[in-house]
């Protein structure tokens, strides 16, 4: 890929499996559903920790035309050859009411040498994610744009949060994933290195005193990949919704363009911009769409609407797809997230009436509706005695 040249770029989406008429998750999915999984995604399928989870990776795209249209697509199987045996596919990065303790891990040599290394914390994992790859131009040094990237990460994270219900109950956290994923090492922000030199450098340590394996890998929030010439975002969660799975997916390959190119935005290495990116972060996680963050000018606190403003002020789309990303995600921030509408669901039912476990059922057919992975056919849906769009009720709105 040449210098200034627009950026290639893949995504992976993770799911969980769950079943239609309780809502529950399948903690040992029958073979006949695997081989389901399988058909529905082909050579895209990929399978991840727990029996339960299964990824759609995608090919490689060139806009975000050709990416709605592959990932719609083996979205849209993938519901319907689910549905002949009766699950469902569940696209947020956290269930309401699974418990992790009851999830089988597969039996891979990875995963064996994964529940082996990091225990109870591999097996709280869980959760599902939204990873976007996007190509680097050749002579580009990777860790020198991970670190002009890394302040707008914090932004990304709040346009995807879906993960407020942990086991049953309301975290308090808008994006409890990645509350679980600061339990792993190198999962957090990517260390302070100036550049790739200093990148192997750091990577080699590691190796030399047994900390990392020689095919180990770092799990940072945006990281280099080991195998190819891009740069991995890893600190979204999974988006019910595909247009906001794609949009941030969008916006995430205009940063790059953007910070890649020649004349491209200075590095952002300071101290700094570390503290300030580090309390963003755990804003983000937090609040979500509600809280309040150090903006560009490090005076005064914004919003999300108005962060992201200073993210098009600063870096204004070159592109169509990075115009039609800077759009869909402001009306993320001024519609809401689904962290946002999961609470509001949660709530609404049980003003109307619902006990617990039937308002965190409430919120399982809720984010199955907004991902269309509930076929209109199936018989065991019946209706929930809450409003279409919880988010309109004012007994549902989040502090």
């Amino acid at each position: 890929m040449a210098m200034g040249a627009a950026c290639t770029f893949g995504i992976e989406e993770e799911y969980l499996l769950v079943d239609l008429a309780s809502g529950r998750v399948l903690a040992r999915p029958s073979h006949a559903l695997a081989r389901r999984c399988q058909q529905a995604l082909g050579a895209y399928f990929a399978e991840e920790m727990f029996h339960c989870q299964i990824e759609l990776a995608s090919p490689v795209f060139d806009n975000l035309h050709q990416a709605s249209e592959c990932l719609g697509e083996h979205r849209q199987r993938l519901i319907g050859l689910l549905a002949e045996e009766g699950a469902g596919l569940y696209c947020a990065a956290s269930h309401p009411s699974a418990h992790w303790l009851r999830q089988h891990p597969r039996g891979s040599p990875h995963v064996r040498q994964l529940f082996d290394d990091y225990q109870w914390v591999a097996r709280r994992s869980l959760l599902s994610g939204l990873h976007v790859h996007v190509g680097v131009p050749a002579g580009c040094d990777r860790m020198g744009l991970i670190n002009r990237l890394l302040y707008w990460l914090p932004l990304l994270l709040v346009l995807s949060t879906s993960s407020p219900l942990w086991c049953g109950h309301a975290t308090g956290y808008q994006s409890y994933r990645r509350v679980v994923c600061g339990e792993w090492p190198h999962m957090g922000l990517p260390e302070p290195l100036p550049d790739w030199a200093a990148y192997q450098r750091y990577r080699a340590l590691l190796q030399r005193t047994g900390v990392l394996a020689a095919d180990g890998d770092f799990w940072w929030a945006v990281r280099p990949s080991r195998r190819f010439p891009t740069v991995e975002l890893r600190i979204c969660d999974a988006c019910p919704r595909l247009e906001d799975g794609l949009a941030i997916a969008g916006l995430f390959r205009h940063l790059v363009e953007q910070c890649a190119a020649p004349r491209g935005v200075a590095s952002r290495i300071t101290r700094e911009l570390r503290w300030i990116t580090q309390e963003n972060y755990w804003r983000a996680c937090r609040y979500g769409r509600q809280g309040r963050f150090i903006g560009v000018d490090q005076q005064q606190p914004v919003n999300a609407e108005g962060w992201l403003a200073q993210l098009r002020a600063e870096l204004p789309a070159a592109t169509l797809d990075a115009e039609r990303a800077f759009n869909h995600c402001a009306r993320i921030l001024r519609e809401g997230t689904s962290a946002e509408r999961q609470l509001a669901t949660l709530a609404e039912a049980r003003r109307q009436g619902l006990d617990q476990r039937h308002a965190l059922r409430a919120v399982v057919t809720q984010v199955l509706r907004e991902a269309d992975a509930i076929p209109t056919s199936h018989p065991a849906q019946e209706p929930l005695p809450w409003p279409a769009n919880p988010m309109t009720s004012t007994a549902c709105k989040t502090p």
